[in-house]
């Protein structure tokens, strides 16, 4: 199991540097000047060539990679063009804002796609599984910046139930699990919960049916097995799968959240680059990226490992 795991980790290594030099191109390729955010209009040439010189820009791009990379390595992503602030600091505390809303919705998501899944698998072809079906699909179909602005409009507006935009009274900076705070996160989590919700539910009910089928069931069925003892052998055989797919979403949900966040101005990487984008601050744009995808690759590492630990038949 050792050596399975150190070979997983080698084959991350040449992915995660392919992975900082897309980060790094696709920033750079995008039009426009990064320091147009804090130049005055009549900044003098000599003004113009000092900050240059300051945030690197003066070197060619191979150079600026290369020491962009070496700097991230040693835990520097630079300074931010807008606030002056490390980008590390500001990159940091939106992820962890960030990944408690995500696990949130990626939980809620995986519960009810469980539960859809498997009741639309047990009863094939009814009413039950239609409605399932149903909900799957539309979960992942529906647009979710507009599911966002619908349930403002319906529980905040309209209904006065739930808070439409923040992370609470105090802000991010003091998140505590308490109601006063955990309200301002149902909505975000719930709107986000809908694509792991649908696609979980979709995978564990095309397993669910893959499994009802199979010989050892039919042959549990034959022994006078029923019930929860059929349930528990189906339960144990659809878990990697479902796990699996679950830590993908959660990827997913840490990457793709920036219209969500925007929408309820929840205070996470969404939201940062969303400001980064339109401010043009590279710095801070890059690191985003690159921690955002750091993550993906890591988690996608740690479900590769935790599904081989599960699932026996998968060759180590």
């Amino acid at each position: 199991m050792l050596a399975y795991l150190l070979r997983r980790v080698l084959y991350t290594l040449p992915i995660m540097l392919g992975v900082a030099l897309v980060c790094f191109a696709l920033v750079h390729l995008s039009p426009g000047d990064p320091l147009v955010s804090i130049l005055p209009p009549d900044a003098s040439v000599e003004l113009q060539q000092q900050l240059r010189e300051l945030y690197g820009f003066n070197r060619s791009l191979p150079e600026q990679f290369g020491l962009w990379l070496w700097r991230a390595l040693h835990g520097d992503l630079g300074t931010s063009i807008a606030t002056s602030r490390p980008v590390v600091t500001e990159v940091m505390t939106a992820v962890v804002n960030t990944l408690r809303l995500s696990v949130v919705a990626t939980l809620i998501g995986f519960v009810l796609g469980c539960l859809f899944g498997f009741v639309a698998g047990y009863f094939r072809n009814s009413i039950l599984d239609r409605a399932a079906s149903l909900l799957s699909v539309l979960g992942v179909s529906v647009p979710h910046y507009w599911l966002g602005m619908v349930m403002v409009i319906v529980f905040s507006s309209m209904l006065m139930w739930l808070p439409a935009t923040g992370a609470g009274p105090g802000g991010s900076d003091h998140w505590a699990w308490d109601w006063e705070h955990v309200r301002f996160m149902i909505l975000p989590a719930l709107t986000m919960s809908v694509i792991p919700m649908g696609i979980i539910a979709r995978t564990v009910r095309a397993l669910v049916a893959e499994l009802l089928d199979q010989e050892f069931i039919v042959g549990l069925k034959a022994k006078g097995l029923t019930g929860f003892g059929i349930f528990r052998h189906v339960v144990k055989n659809a878990a990697p799968t479902a796990l699996a797919v679950m830590g993908l979403q959660l990827g997913y949900l840490l990457g793709g959240s920036i219209l969500i966040e925007t929408v309820f101005s929840w205070p996470g990487t969404g939201f940062l680059l969303n400001s980064a984008i339109f401010q043009r601050d590279l710095p801070l744009l890059q690191g985003t990226i690159l921690v955002l995808a750091m993550f993906f690759v890591l988690l996608n590492l740690l479900v590769d490992v935790l599904q081989t630990l599960l699932d026996p038949r998968i060759a180590r």
